[in-house]
């Protein structure tokens, strides 16, 4: 599949990502992407995060890839059940581990636990040794559980700007990889 083939729709996490994170840059380069909107960034809430990413899944007038980073991985998920356009493949980063009560914001919580269905499309999940939100055995949980293709990035950390991942160029080759194996 080709980037003109496909709605690229790009799922933030918590608080969004700002100018320097790969996914702001990937929003800017691929011609068919944008940013699923959320109306409150710092406070989270699972239904309305949900709904939204739903809405744009079902608003797209081409399959649909999602690239979804951290909160957004959950918001995503969740949302299969209300998805009723085709949906080519998930591209899934650096994802929470929304149910241990360590993690910070609390509030991050209410958006676990994660189903732990097959998912419906093919699905790719990146994630990090040293990763501050979610351990990489949790990871490894929630790709073999859904059916992902589960890549160690290593110690990479959150994988967003503060981690060194602004232009993220692996990233960008990966999901090029990814976008020409699907089928639209």
């Amino acid at each position: 599949m080709k980037v003109s083939d496909a709605e690229i729709l790009i799922v933030p996490g918590y608080t969004n990502s700002g100018p320097d994170h790969w996914q702001t840059r990937w929003e800017g380069k691929l011609s068919t992407a944008r940013r699923v909107e959320q109306a409150e960034w710092s406070k989270p809430v699972r239904d309305d995060w949900v709904a939204r990413v739903a809405e744009e899944v079902n608003a797209a007038t081409k399959p649909v890839v999602l690239v979804g980073h951290s909160l957004g991985v959950p918001a995503i998920v969740h949302a299969i059940p209300e998805m009723k356009k085709k949906v080519a493949g998930a591209f899934l980063v650096a994802p929470p581990d929304v149910s241990n009560p360590e993690i910070r914001p609390k509030h991050l919580m209410t958006f676990g636990p994660y189903p732990r269905l097959t998912l419906p499309f093919p699905s790719l999940l990146i994630a990090s040794r040293n990763d501050p939100f979610g351990k990489y055995v949790h990871a490894e949980d929630i790709a073999n559980a859904w059916g992902s293709f589960l890549i160690d990035a290593g110690e990479s950390g959150h994988i967003n700007a503060e981690s060194g991942h602004g232009p993220w160029p692996e990233g960008t080759m990966v999901f090029a990889q990814f976008l020409g194996r699907l089928q639209g």
